[in-house]
């Protein structure tokens, strides 16, 4: 078998893996993305954190409802009374002990549609919390995705820096050998020792790396990260142009959704703010008992019905100034449904051009490993003959290095490219991508406490 096809029988063979091989660090026992993604829906603090809050707002309705309901308040007084009255006939003591006790009830008619207005507005925050919390969930598992992808990248970065290490200690070994013989001279060697410093820097470096990239995974996830495998494709959940990824992506992001519901609330607000220039009308009704009142009057009982009608005529001028204020809040909040819209569509070409360049750069990569292992097998053989020189060698083996570095960084940025798309069209949730966790609905927690008119203990439920 000749040299020539002796090298391209090993390159052909380092081929059949090079796709896979720069990223692979798998094994039988990895944790997938998809179980690292299932851990970081459940145990994600920012994630839990924006649960809360959705929950908190789901309050917000039967604090609005409670406009509807009656107001009823009890009250006790009791206390001592000693009166001195000088008279005509004499002096006059008496000890009294007077107490009283009332029950009052109230219950709105007409509030100038405060109320109704208030439940809408409680219902619209309800629904854009609702597309808050999917958009932190898109966050979270799309960070989820990008700390994972680091740590495969940062694994497989550092093993080639292993590999160029011991690469480089090689040629140096074979280089001072031939010094010693006088094949080579001095320069040779110092070239050689320059080149495993370098290398050896970028072993460091890569350590370092890896150790950020674990910290971050850790922080996202809530675990540390295992033994990783490489993710199957997620291409399929993205439409077949940046078009269509635009048109979904406005169609469906819960970021766009949420500012609409916004909207809603705002505008909802401007009523409850002119609701203030409505006149009010409530019934009142009261039942009371008192004791020992006076020296002469031992009980005295009372009820009473009464229709209050409250008619606003001028108020030092800050009602009209609320209305403004929830206008220009209105015109901000349409606003911000634009400013949403523009983003996504930057996105989605933004995306989408990350990730046609990351699977041309794959590639390209790919032929550049290609090309420069048999370059290095060739140079290699050409400096045992004394065709080429030790600086063509420790660039040749730099080359390969550079090249299959550029390949796992492009396999990882097809990656998280891809699944961007997927977050920009909104199916970047737990339900779209299968996870294998119970699906939080924040509807459960909604419909427990809408309509409860008491309790102070938080529901049960999600």
């Amino acid at each position: 078998m000749s040299l020539a096809t002796s090298i391209r029988r090993n390159v052909a063979l380092f081929l059949v893996g090079v796709g896979g091989v720069a990223l692979s660090v798998a094994n039988a026992s990895a944790q997938p993305l998809d179980a690292a993604l299932a851990t970081a829906y459940v145990s994600n603090p920012t994630l839990n954190a924006q649960r809360a809050g959705t929950r908190a707002t789901d309050e917000n309705v039967p604090m609005a409802l409670s406009g509807y309901r009656p107001v009823v308040n009890g009250s006790i007084i009791a206390g001592f009374d000693a009166t001195n009255a000088r008279t005509t006939q004499g002096n006059a003591y008496a000890n009294t002990w007077p107490r009283s006790f009332a029950l009052t009830v109230a219950q709105n008619l007409f509030d100038g549609f405060v109320t109704a207005n208030s439940t809408e507005m409680a219902e619209s925050q309800v629904r854009g919390a609702r597309e808050t919390l999917r958009n932190t969930e898109q966050i979270v598992l799309l960070q989820g995705v990008t700390v994972y992808m680091n740590v495969i990248q940062a694994i497989a970065l550092l093993d080639l820096q292993n590999e160029n290490l011991l690469a480089f200690e090689q040629e140096l070994r074979a280089t001072r050998d031939r010094f010693n013989v006088g094949e080579v001279t001095r320069t040779d060697v110092a070239q050689a020792e320059a080149r495993v410093a370098d290398a050896q820097y970028g072993v460091s470096q890569a350590v370092a790396n890896l150790s950020s990239a674990r910290a971050a995974y850790r922080q996202v996830i809530g675990v540390e990260p295992g033994k990783l495998s490489f993710p199957r494709s997620i291409e399929r959940m993205i439409p077949k142009n940046v078009g269509q990824v635009i048109s979904a992506g406005l169609a469906s992001h819960p970021a766009i959704k949420a500012s609409q519901f916004a909207v809603d609330a705002s505008l909802f607000q401007v009523k409850v703010a002119e609701g203030a220039l409505l006149p009010n009308l409530s019934l009142q009704g009261q039942i009371a008992q008192s004791y020992e009142s006076n020296m002469n009057t031992q009980r005295t009982g009372n009820a009473a019905v009464a229709l209050n009608l409250t008619v606003p005529i001028y108020q030092g001028g800050v009602e009209y100034a609320n209305i403004r204020q929830t206008k220009e809040l209105l015109t901000q909040a349409r606003i911000e449904v634009d400013v949403n819209r523009d983003t996504i569509r930057a996105q989605a070409v933004q995306y989408w051009g990350a990730l046609e360049a990351a699977k041309a750069q794959i590639t390209a990569a790919q032929a550049a490993v290609a090309a420069n292992t048999l370059a290095l097998q060739g140079v290699r053989e050409e400096w045992r003959v004394g065709q080429r020189t030790t600086t063509d060698v420790l660039n040749a083996q730099r080359d390969l290095t550079n090249s299959r570095s550029s390949l796992v960084v492009a396999q990882r940025d097809r990656v998280v490219a891809a699944y961007s798309l997927v977050a920009t069209i909104g199916r970047m949730d737990a339900a779209s991508l299968n996870l294998k966790v119970r699906n939080y609905n924040p509807v459960v927690h909604y419909n427990q406490v809408r309509d409860s008119w008491a309790g102070v203990r938080t529901p049960d439920g999600q």
